[in-house]
């Protein structure tokens, strides 16, 4: 839930006792869950038409429509589709902006023909949804974020923050790779993730609709760092091949996910920059000592430009149209002009320098120097350093948000945080710090090259991964202590970054999203908003695609709801019905229905086979033995329905506590807050 305080931030997260284990829960959730669970919000407006409802001076029109093609056409089952909704004030039709209203779709359950009991419905639906319930979640979520966490095993943990699994785990789910990551990268509209994986020489790129892994891509030897072009049409990987003329760059086209071109550069690591035009790409080769400038419409080197002995971090000023290039044996960032690609200028700090950036509006620079214990600021209108930081413990990462720099410590569990509004001759610079767990990261070992600090777009707050502990801390920005935290059980989790699913103002007073709808059918369209406080349900059809084979889904899974709490120690029988789609009737008979269930988030994985014990019902015996929360998926190879082509099922099973004879406390009382009392 995106939500904003009065001072126009979005408000952050409560550390609330009845919500602990649950990562990252919005206090405005939480408020607004017991509003709409007690009838607190009207679902009646004084003027409610399809597509349009008006309540207390606002009018809300709603649109759904394909992302791509003619508008008229409708919705197509599988295909993109862009979710709109356009505020404006009614007295004076004027938009209404800088808000963050919240939306969910889901499979209808009831007609809209009466409006009272159809809203009532879409209220209900929703105290279940903010209620944060494995198993309870809407068909499509346009709200808040996903957390992926990089772990070494190798795969990516899934959590979505507003879930909970009885004081558990918030993880959705894992998505498994061929081998550990090194560097990944977020498409811009936060639909893919690429992720480099240099012992096995390919790119995963991840759907993170559908979280699971649509490509591995030949993106040239020992791929390692990954860099999108500002315009999001090429992916630059650095192969960091150690034959003489395989070590360079290999740019894929993202819409064939084709190599575009593979280019030698030179000996050593390589980073990646571009200008912000996307018309050249930089590359720096550490153990030549240069940087090749690559013209990307020509596909082809342009030069290579000489900028000390040892290039290790680079960054692209837009504001100052030059790239800045930190080397880290000789101890100075080299400007290169961004037109005549030659060094303007060098500015002199000290050797043994590391990751270096740039904020947002490109004014000020940062560079980490582990060997000093220090931060070094430079001003880029002027080319000269104007603060060094002192930072102990071996600084090693930096990260922005919009105000603060994150920097990270080998030597330190504490993270330091540089007030980037204190920047700048005369003043300064603000320090703070706190501490995100209780190990330094070095003690880790082995750590990959993204960031294990990521901040959120969504909020003024960041996200730490701890790889010792393998937790992922949340921090708002101006507290003294990280407000809630999670841990991904069974993984060594490494690095950290954010999926956005939240609306977006597209235009003044249009708050959109690209969604996919998963299947043909009636949905509701919920929409929530804080201030005033409305919430109101539309409706919107969704055409079965025409292209499609319809022997892909041959089957329709429904599960026993009974089925959905165990003991550990136990045999658990989950029962469900297979059902042909088309037609809705129970299909019996089939001899091969394979059942896999596992331990969030995808340890001991086991599969067992399923009886038919009444007309198109089938049973599954479960062996559980151990607590936690658990995924149950369905498969029968006969009619080629494969376990990720179901909806999955999920059961809690509660460790077994010992009782009185006589009484049984196997389960006791388990709250929809997810403690056990």
């Amino acid at each position: 839930m995106g939500l904003r305080a009065s001072d126009g931030r979005r408000i952050g997260m409560a550390n609330n006792r009845s919500w602990r284990k649950t990562a990252f829960i919005p206090a405005a959730a939480v408020s607004f869950f017991l509003l709409v669970s007690a009838g607190g919000i009207g679902a009646s407006g004084e003027d409610s038409v399809p597509g349009r409802y008006v309540h207390k001076g606002m009018v809300v029109e709603f649109e759904a429509r394909p992302a791509e093609g003619k508008a008229d056409r409708g919705l197509v089952a599988g295909r993109p589709a862009e979710v709109r909704f356009t505020l404006t004030e009614e007295e004076t039709g004027k938009p209404v902006r800088g808000i963050a209203p919240g939306a969910w779709m889901d499979i209808g359950r009831q007609a809209p023909g009466d409006e009272a009991s159809f809203q009532k419905a879409c209220k209900d639906k929703i105290a279940l949804y903010l209620r944060g319930a494995v198993g309870i979640r809407p068909m499509i979520d346009i709200n808040g974020y996903y957390v992926l966490v990089l772990n070494r095993e190798p795969s990516i943990s899934i959590v979505d923050p507003l879930v909970s699994m009885v004081g558990q785990t918030s993880t959705l789910g894992t998505v498994p790779l061929k081998g550990p990551g090194a560097d990944w990268v977020r498409s811009a509209d936060h639909k893919r993730i690429y992720v480099s994986m240099p012992k096995e020489g390919e790119v995963a790129v991840v759907d993170t609709d559908a979280f699971k892994v649509i490509a591995a891509l030949k993106a040239g030897p020992e791929p390692t760092r990954v860099a999108l072009t500002p315009d999001g049409r090429y992916l630059w990987v650095g192969n960091d091949a150690r034959g003489e003329g395989e070590s360079g760059v290999t740019a894929v086209d993202v819409e064939t996910l084709r190599p575009a071109v593979r280019l030698a550069t030179g000996a050593g690591h390589h980073e990646i920059a571009f200008t912000s035009d996307s018309r050249h790409a930089f590359v720096s080769n550490r153990d030549a000592g240069t940087v090749t400038v690559v013209d990307i419409r020509e596909r082809k080197k342009v030069r290579d430009v000489a900028t000390g002995p040892m290039p290790i971090a680079m960054a692209y000023s837009r504001l100052a149209g030059a790239l800045y290039v930190a080397d880290g044996k000789e101890g100075t960032v080299s400007v290169l002009d961004g037109k005549s690609l030659e060094v303007k200028a060098r500015i002199g700090l000290e050797p043994g320098l590391g990751p270096l950036r740039l904020t947002a509006d490109g004014r000020f620079g940062l560079v980490v120097n582990p060997s000093r214990d220090a931060v070094f600021v430079f001003d880029a209108a002027e080319n000269a350093v104007v603060h060094t930081v002192k930072v102990p413990g071996k600084p090693y990462q930096i990260s922005l948000s919009d105000a603060f720099a994150y920097v990270r410590m080998l030597e330190s569990e504490r993270i330091t945080m540089i007030n980037l509004s204190s920047l700048g001759k005369g003043g300064k610079p603000i320090v703070q710090s706190f501490a995100a767990g209780s190990a330094a990261p070095g003690e880790a070992g082995d750590l990959p090259l993204a960031d294990s600090i990521a901040p959120l777009s969504t909020e003024a707050a960041v996200l730490v991964v701890n790889p010792v502990d393998h937790t992922t801390y949340f921090y708002m920005e101006g507290m003294n202590a990280p407000s809630s935290n999670y841990r991904v059980r069974g993984a060594q989790a490494r690095a950290v970054t954010v999926v956005d699913r939240s609306l977006k103002e597209v235009e003044p007073g249009v708050y959109a999203a690209t969604v996919r709808v998963p299947a043909a059918g009636r949905y509701d369209v919920a929409f929530l908003l804080d201030t005033p406080q409305i919430l109101h349900c539309f409706s919107v059809e969704a055409k079965a695609d025409p292209k499609s084979r319809p022997d892909l889904r041959s089957l329709a899974v429904e599960f026993d709801p009974a089925s959905r709490k165990a003991t550990a120690g136990e045999t658990v029988p989950v029962r469900f019905t297979l059902r042909d789609p088309a037609t809705g009737k129970p299909r019996a008979g089939i001899g091969d229905v394979r059942v896999m269930f596992f331990l969030a988030p995808g340890m001991n994985r086991r599969e067992v086979q399923a009886r038919e014990v009444g007309d198109g019902i089938y049973e599954a015996m479960l062996p559980i033995d151990r607590p936690g929360a658990y995924y149950v998926h369905v498969a029968v190879p006969s009619e080629r329905v494969g376990y990720a082509d179901l909806p999955y099922h999920t059961l809690v099973a509660a460790r077994k506590v010992a009782s009185p004879p006589g009484e049984d406390r196997s389960l006791g009382e388990i709250p929809a807050d997810g403690e056990k009392r």
